[in-house]
């Protein structure tokens, strides 16, 4: 990985999703009260496809500004008119909210119109046009390739087109590869894209769930990680330790690599995050 992106700074940052219920969003601050006191640049708040937890995540962004933390909202755009993204940018400023996390998401089961956005790219300049230099764009990067490009080059051209539409820098897909997210870095600096790119880190608890997301995902599990969880069965003592020697030697060697910072995917849980945090002596 070349040098272009070492930083003066790193940027460590964490991702939630919106609680479905009352017990969840109380879960939900017990968790970000114990998150808080890593002191992250910002929490990020996922965005439900096609807007479907928009209320949500607003709510849940609020909360964390309430309690004198950065949030960044995702901004998701298939399924959605223009109209209805102006609203929320609207809203999104009246609250002093000034970074953002903007993805092309998913669209909806039944929805058959992707709406006024086709790729994040228009997403991107949208918000660029309507609100000039007001929000930071945080936008999505695949050092193993989106699922569903069509070669590894037209990944690249989109994520170039992203940032030439704006975006302020970048967070990746989570992965354990490390040479996927070197090469991936250098590619960027090819096509003359140096915008910062985070890697994405998710902690591992549990190997029937990790495989899942990373099925529907496209983020490879390494054969010999596959094995050595498998081989683990149901002792979740055993992949929790074995995730965190693993993910830790990887934010290590991420880290002294170059890379800007780390986004840790936390799935609302406080435990393994706050044991990488504390191994990495953030």
């Amino acid at each position: 990985m070349t040098d272009f992106q070492r930083p003066s700074q790193h940027t460590f940052s964490l991702e939630l999703f919106p609680p479905q219920t009352p017990e969840g969003a109380e879960k939900l601050r017990a968790t970000r009260a114990r998150l808080a006191l890593l002191k992250p640049k910002f929490f990020s708040v996922t965005f439900g496809a096609g807007g479907s937890t928009r209320d949500r995540t607003f709510d849940t962004v609020r909360e964390i500004q309430a309690e004198g933390h950065q949030a960044a909202p995702h901004l998701s755009c298939i399924g959605s008119t223009k109209e209805s993204i102006r609203t929320i940018l609207q809203q999104y400023r009246a609250n002093g909210i000034n970074r953002l996390v903007a993805l092309r998401g998913d669209l909806p089961s039944g929805m058959a119109e992707p709406g006024s956005f086709r790729y994040a790219n228009e997403l991107v300049e949208f918000i660029r046009t309507e609100t000039g230099d007001w929000f930071h764009i945080e936008v999505a990067a695949y050092p193993e390739y989106h699922p569903q490009a069509k070669s590894p080059k037209d990944d690249l051209l989109a994520f170039k087109r992203k940032v030439d539409a704006g975006a302020n820098s970048a967070i990746t897909q989570y992965f354990y590869n490390f040479d996927a997210y070197a090469h991936f870095v250098d590619q960027c600096q090819a096509l003359g894209v140096s915008v910062p790119v985070v890697p994405g880190i998710m902690p591992i608890s549990s190997y029937s769930n990790l495989a899942r997301f990373s099925d529907n995902c496209g983020a490879e599990i390494p054969r010999w990680m596959r094995k050595k969880l498998e081989s683990f069965g149901d002792d979740p003592a055993s992949i929790r330790a074995f995730g965190l020697d693993v993910v830790g030697a990887l934010c290590e060697k991420l880290l002294a690599g170059g890379a800007p910072g780390l986004h840790f995917y936390t799935l609302n849980q406080a435990a393994l995050t706050t044991a990488l945090w504390q191994r990495l002596k953030l």
